[in-house]
């Protein structure tokens, strides 16, 4: 089951669901989130079945609290709100339609029970264009699930908001 705006806002009340939050932007069942910072990957990366090497990021500065994403780029982002995931919730983002209009796509991934900090997304231009994107501006919607029993607490490398 979904979470309601109303029980959103209790668990950001009760419990510190999301921290950072703007209270308009909670919609009818979901929240949106903001953008914070946007990362250059600047080294190469792999996967493999026991090991991972994350690549190296810059960080960009804004320009007039601004970022430019070039046609073909894709970049990391942080976001302004910071999460607190509670052992009976799942949560999974999804970007809003106003990024797909305009040929930007967000990469993103399940959020899950116990994990606590800032989430990072990849996001591409993938239109034939430049894409100004300020610092702030709601990207995604994260949307909260119960899970029908309490679930084991994320254990992860990305624990705290890391983005590498």
């Amino acid at each position: 089951m979904y979470l309601s705006r109303e029980e959103i806002l209790r668990l950001v009340r009760e419990e510190r669901l999301i921290e950072n939050l703007q209270e308009e932007n909670v919609q009818g069942a979901g929240v949106d989130f903001r953008i914070d910072r946007l990362y250059d990957i600047t080294s190469p990366a792999a996967l493999m079945v026991k090991e991972k090497r994350t690549p190296e990021v810059r960080e960009i500065e804004p320009e007039e609290g601004r970022y430019l994403l070039k046609p073909g780029k894709y970049y990391l982002c942080t976001t302004l709100e910071r999460v607190n995931m509670p052992s009976n919730l799942v949560a999974f983002m999804l970007q809003r339609s106003t990024l797909f209009r305009c040929g930007v796509t967000l990469r993103t991934a399940v959020i899950d029970p116990g994990y606590t900090g800032v989430l990072t997304v990849g996001v591409k231009n993938e239109g034939s264009f430049e894409f100004v994107l300020e610092r702030g501006a709601r990207i995604a919607q994260v949307v909260f699930a119960r899970l029908d029993s309490e679930a084991p607490l994320y254990q992860g490398s990305y624990q705290g908001g890391r983005v590498r």
